[in-house]
């Protein structure tokens, strides 16, 4: 429930920032405000693949299968905010009272909490998978700054009709339901990460790896591991 309401917030946010960036040409407050993080990643030159795809698109699926056939790191932002809430630190608690509010957690706290996890596996990975990030123009750039460049973008399509029809399924077979997996509220939410999606993609025409999600998991992951072998082949982890 507590990502839930970040996840609304930040797509209400990201809309509004959106808008008024457009209308007053300014770049996002995110990006002015972020600085650089430890560098680590930068140095250690390790594999780095956004993964990006609509709800219901059955990226989760894909990234069960690269972890457990390359052994990468899989880490979500949704995630990284959960842990953080249920460590009970004092960072925990201000994260938990945000969401609760409906509050947008900074860019900036976001990022300092997956750099974090992702220096912490540096020694065991292969990899890392960066699971529903970004989530709008400006963060791709800020997670660049912050982090490390970005190697490739696999991002999983699917129609509308199609992520709708997944998930209103996966609803109707599940003990618990979300209260946002209604066909109305689907329909908005697909449209916010179109809108926002199609704005990152075009920062990154050569990561970008397109995958037909309309297929068998089996099918759609031949097509990931061509992008992945493809991807070690030329990166050495230093």
């Amino acid at each position: 429930m507590l990502f839930m309401c970040h996840q609304m917030a930040l797509e209400h946010e990201s809309k509004t920032k959106t808008d008024k960036s457009s209308a007053s040409g300014s770049s996002s407050p995110a990006v002015q405000s972020t600085t650089h993080g430890t560098g680590q990643m930068r140095e250690a030159n390790v594999p780095i693949i956004w993964v990006l795809g609509g709800p219901g698109c059955g990226k989760g699926t894909q990234c069960e299968k690269i972890v457990a056939k390359y052994n990468f790191s899989h880490f979500s932002t949704g995630d990284l905010l959960r842990d953080e809430v249920a460590s009970g630190s004092e960072k925990g608690k201000e994260l938990q009272e945000m969401m609760k509010q409906g509050i947008l957690v900074p860019n900036e706290t976001v990022l300092k909490l997956l750099e974090a996890a992702m220096v912490k596996a540096l020694n065991g990975t292969v990899g890392y998978l960066i699971d529903g990030y970004p989530r709008e123009p400006a963060q791709g750039p800020e997670f660049e700054k912050f982090i490390a460049p970005v190697d490739i973008i696999l991002y999983f399509e699917c129609s509308n009709e199609t992520l709708v029809a997944r998930i209103l399924k996966r609803a109707s077979e599940s003990a618990t339901v979300r209260a946002d997996d209604n066909e109305e509220t689907l329909k908005t939410r697909i449209a916010t990460f179109r809108e926002n999606t199609e704005k990152i993609l075009v920062q990154y025409p050569t990561q970008l790896r397109r995958i037909n999600a309309e297929r068998a998991p089996a099918d759609i992951f031949a097509d990931v591991e061509k992008a992945i072998d493809e991807l070690l082949a030329t990166k050495v982890k230093k």
